[in-house]
């Protein structure tokens, strides 16, 4: 840590605390994975003690999610990485060196901090085990053996700087190479599942499983000082927050950041705590910036998020779903349409159609609803569509004989003979939203699957127990709910 860099850190938060600008929210982002959340917290604390309205809308995904939100403007700053800037944001361009990235990057309406003070760099790793047995010293010595499993992480296997353009570098072509989720690939390596991983360097998991960093002798990766990108136009509406940005400058060397890292990964402290503990050491006061929730004061709040979701997604699913399963039963032509559609919409995976929605909608709530919303338009289209259908020719012919009109015919007769299996589309509808709405929490719709996420990201089963137990109890009072309406509005001579 330097120390040198209190002051200037402290004049930079009183000057932005006596600014004298009406306050603007501020929203900082963060990716999925320990390092960044840290880094967030740090950045949020110190708009914070700055006097500004901040928020943290953390573990939004990887690096593509991060950018487009902060030049969509959904947030305002998070933190990155010059490698991962000029590399996987920039695509590499000619000519774009450390000297001129801040100049790039203002074309494109984005500011960036001077560096953090560490630099965290990818590197690959195996078990001391392993390196010791195979002689392995470099990452070229991985050449002599492609019978080695590798195990990378999900945005390494296919982005500019990762394992496309590093096994074209270094030759490799191993017999097996599977993307997996950063924490739990240490956690495989270290079972012996996998052999060979990609770890930044900062991470404490590499002292913790004793684990060796192979040299990277042809250079490939590099340097990857940490920063905060920020959008320009916060200028003019919270300059003290990029002042507080800047202020951490210089500040966090990476023995610093390692311990912080192990801090939250291994230690069980929270990265607000962490962060407020690193700023208390420079001498920022953050006091009235952490405010730690009880366990039942984020059960609540989290269980809240995820009715909103589900209530809404499956309030647009009936008024839409239901007419569209009369019409297609109703008329055969466009029937068919009708059921290859969000039957093809059901076929997409969860979490494909909510990346999807994305460059629609931008993060939050919004795509999540949406997702959800088009998600279980299929099983009350279909159960609907069925039970009309399934209704005898004798019935039908009867309720002609009455001389009804369509609609009283619909209303009266039609419609209540195939209320139980409409219902039970409702039903599965309601309990696969419940489930999947969880998902939502990777593009900051937060809800239950908030604790999930964090819950894998720390091994802590305690916080992955704190989002699946409530929601498994959300989906069985959604099924007792919704069966006691079936017995209420269904004819009783129709009860299964």
């Amino acid at each position: 840590m330097s120390a040198g860099r209190t002051p200037a850190l402290l004049l930079l938060v009183a000057l932005a605390a006596c600014g004298g600008r009406a306050p603007e929210n501020v929203v900082v982002g963060s990716k999925a994975f320990t390092e960044s959340v840290t880094l967030g917290e740090l950045g949020r604390q110190a708009i914070g003690a700055a006097g500004l309205p901040v928020e943290h809308r953390r573990e939004l995904g990887g690096t593509r999610i991060l950018w487009n939100a902060l030049r969509g403007g959904e947030i305002d700053a998070y933190p990155d990485y010059t490698g991962t800037i000029r590399q996987e944001i920039l695509g590499n361009p000619p000519g774009v060196t450390a000297a001129n990235l801040a100049d790039t990057l203002r074309a494109l309406g984005v500011g960036v901090t001077a560096p953090l003070g560490f630099d965290n760099t990818y590197v690959l790793g195996v078990t001391r085990a392993t390196a010791a047995r195979l002689g392995l010293v470099t990452i070229s010595d991985l050449r002599d053996h492609p019978d080695l499993t590798f195990g990378f992480s999900n945005e390494f296997m296919d982005r500019a700087d990762g394992w496309p353009s590093l096994r074209r570098a270094y030759g490799l072509a191993p017999n097996r190479a599977r993307g997996m989720d950063h924490d739990l690939a240490y956690r495989a390596l270290d079972s012996g599942a996998i052999d060979v991983i990609d770890l930044y360097s900062t991470d404490a998991e590499i002292d913790f499983y004793d684990l060796v960093a192979l040299d990277d002798d042809r250079g490939h990766f590099p340097a990857y000082q940490a920063v905060f990108l920020y959008r320009l136009d916060l200028h003019e509406r919270a300059p003290a927050a990029i002042e507080a940005l800047d202020g951490l400058a210089g500040s966090i060397d990476e023995a610093s950041m390692i311990r912080m890292n192990a801090a939250v990964k291994l230690e069980g402290e929270t990265s607000d705590g962490v962060a407020a503990g690193f700023l208390a050491e420079l001498g920022v006061d953050v006091d009235e910036a952490v405010r730690e929730r009880s366990r039942w004061a984020r059960i609540v709040g989290h269980t809240g998020d995820h009715l909103v979701l589900v209530l809404i997604s499956m309030a647009l699913a009936l008024v839409t779903a239901l007419p569209l399963g009369i019409l297609a039963a109703k008329r055969a032509g466009p029937g068919r349409v009708i059921l290859g559609v969000v039957g093809a919409i059901y076929t997409i995976p969860a979490l494909a159609l909510l990346v999807f929605m994305i460059p629609l909608l931008g993060i939050g709530a919004a795509p999540a609803v949406v997702a959800l919303w088009l998600y279980s338009l299929l099983p009350i289209v279909r159960n609907t569509h069925q039970g009309l259908t399934d209704i005898p020719r004798a019935l039908r012919e009867s309720a002609d004989a009455l001389g009804l009109s369509s609609v009283a015919k619909l209303g009266r007769i039609e419609l209540p003979l195939a209320a139980p299996s409409i219902m039970a589309g409702i039903k599965t509808a309601v309990v696969i939203n419940i489930g999947t709405a969880t998902l939502g929490a990777l593009i900051g719709a937060g809800g239950l699957g908030q604790p999930i996420l964090t819950g894998i990201r720390l091994a802590d089963t305690g916080l992955i127990l704190e989002g699946a137990v409530p929601a498994a109890l959300l989906a069985l009072a959604a099924q007792a709910l919704f069966d006691g309406l079936e017995r209420w509005l269904v004819p009783k001579g129709l009860h299964l």
